[in-house]
């Protein structure tokens, strides 16, 4: 079994930046690729930035040149630095990993994100 244990979100006005982790444990043997999503009220969940254990990275258009996505492999963990923020940008977030080459996903708790104007 895997866990996910995110940590970061809180309330922020706009422009200003905030950093969220996740961190995975359990039976992991090899790590997939990592990813963050988010879900904002009435909406769907949708992609934010998706990152290979390789280092490869992918992120939405809403988030390029904003949010960086990185991870230490050795921990098992996830960031997403997301800067210069926008009342849009207000949403639950989640961490998804894949790994040991599963076709089943991973799902953190998700951490609240809320940016004011």
């Amino acid at each position: 079994q895997v866990q996910l244990v995110e940590s970061g979100g809180g309330s922020v006005q706009a422009g200003g930046s905030l950093r969220l982790s996740c961190a995975a444990s359990g039976s992991i043997f090899s790590l997939n690729f990592m990813g963050w999503h988010r879900q904002a009220p009435g909406k769907q969940r949708e992609l934010v930035a998706v990152i290979t254990s390789g280092g490869h990275t992918n992120y939405a258009d809403s988030a390029k040149g904003r949010f960086t996505i990185s991870s230490d492999n050795t921990k098992k963990t996830v960031y997403l630095q997301m800067n210069s923020l926008k009342p849009e940008d207000t949403a639950v977030y989640y961490c998804r990993f894949r790994v040991n080459s599963s076709v089943r996903d991973y799902w953190g708790q998700g951490t609240q994100v809320t940016v004011s104007s």
